[in-house]
């Protein structure tokens, strides 16, 4: 079930509401969507448009028909997720996509999706946020993939009781500890999302501890047999910080309220 959370007030803007076009060129400029390579089927920018205004912008983790319907109940007219409606890639328009596409279509809904543009920004990324929620300084990017680094290390001293404490704060959450590692982290990487798989590579840059969201079964292993502390807070929950900086970002910049719409998987 998905959770609006008490409207936030909102001042009343006097300027007149931006157009759809220049909201998606300021953004696709910002994260720098034409630049940063990404699988094929996360078709990031803007996928539906509507008849060209923003009056609400609505920030979700994934699009879905119930992200779709609380959007609508609250007037959303432009939608931020990170995860857009084409992951399955080329699909025939019939079942969960015709309905998601007609509903969008008729409530005029545009949908903005940004995934790792958006997972890698140094201001508003989910790495970036979850970092600085951890209160941890002078991250530098490492773990290439597609062509870019797509995680933060963050090298300094602090326990692992403390590191785990405060990631299930900024998380409000709990979290899977896998405590193979030092029991003083001193090279912390950070990759939001489902970046368990990549364990050893993780470890080949000399890593302690690795935060992500979500890991198959076996990297559970690896953590061991690495001799390093795993740390999952949940693919949803490390990724609720990049659509709502941006979101937060681009009201200011155009004067216009946004929302969190907050559906969480479970995972």
């Amino acid at each position: 079930m998905c959770v609006l959370p008490r409207r936030l007030k909102q001042t009343r803007y006097t300027r007149a509401m931006p157009a759809l076009s220049d909201v998606v060129n300021y953004t696709d400029d910002f994260l720098r969507i034409g630049e940063i390579g990404d699988w094929d089927n996360a078709l990031n920018g803007l996928q539906i448009e509507n008849s060209g205004r923003v009056t609400l912008i609505g920030a979700a983790v994934d699009v879905s028909t119930r992200v779709l319907t609380e959007a609508q109940k609250r007037q959303v007219d432009l939608l931020i997720v990170h995860h857009g409606l084409f992951w399955p890639g080329l699909q025939a328009i019939r079942g969960a996509l015709r309905r998601q596409l007609r509903f969008a279509f008729e409530n005029d809904i545009a949908l903005y999706s940004a995934h790792l543009p958006l997972d890698i920004h140094p201001k508003v990324g989910n790495n970036a946020q979850l970092s600085a929620a951890l209160g941890l300084k002078a991250p530098q990017p490492f773990l290439e993939d597609k062509g870019q680094p797509v995680g933060l290390r963050l090298r300094g001293s602090m326990s692992r009781r403390e590191l785990v404490r405060k990631l299930q704060k900024a998380l409000n959450g709990s979290v899977k500890v896998f405590d193979f590692g030092p029991k003083k982290a001193r090279a912390i990487g950070i990759v939001t999302g489902a970046a368990g798989s990549e364990i050893y590579r993780v470890a080949e840059e000399n890593i302690d501890t690795f935060v992500t969201g979500e890991a198959p079964h076996w990297a559970a292993v690896a953590a061991e047999e690495l001799g390093i502390n795993l740390l999952l807070g949940g693919h949803y929950a490390t990724e609720v910080f990049g659509v709502k900086a941006l979101a937060a970002h681009l009201s200011k910049r155009f004067s216009v309220p946004w929302e969190f719409i907050d559906c969480p998987t479970g995972l």
